[in-house]
């Protein structure tokens, strides 16, 4: 036996988060799983928090853990097949980004403008330019 009960302990390290499984045992014989999430924060402090998981109870804790993963993976199959149908569904409805065929006319600087059709067009914000004509105004 290690030190503080340790019986075995492995670590999972990611972004900013540790994950240790540790295997205890404690003084009155009693095995049991602790984990411990380690999170930094502000770059100088952890934010730990852990549990504890007894031997008797660890079919139990395991058999809602994968419940919980199955879970997860059956939304997470849903959300990407529902995201594909409104995908798909736009498309039927509204045709492919670019490829509807629409033409775009563009000028070179110092050209005459067309014709105005009352719409003021300033990059991607439209103006609604009033008809009135000089004589309305005064």
């Amino acid at each position: 036996m290690g030190i503080r009960g340790e019986l075995f302990t492995t670590q999972v390290v990611l972004n900013n988060r540790s994950y240790f499984f540790n295997v205890k045992e404690n003084r009155t014989g009693d095995v049991f799983l602790q984990v411990v999430e380690s999170k930094n924060k502000d770059g100088v402090d952890f934010d730990r928090h852990q549990i504890a998981v007894f031997a008797e109870d660890m079919q139990k804790f395991l058999q809602g853990m994968n419940e919980s993963l199955s879970f997860i993976e059956k939304d997470r199959k849903a959300r990407i097949k529902a995201a594909a149908e409104k995908k798909a569904y736009k498309e039927t409805k509204y045709g492919k980004g670019s490829d509807k065929g629409e033409k775009r006319i563009y000028r070179k600087r110092g050209e005459d403008r067309p014709k105005s059709d009352g719409i003021k067009r300033t990059g991607r914000v439209i103006h609604i330019v009033s008809k009135r004509t000089a004589d309305d105004q005064n």
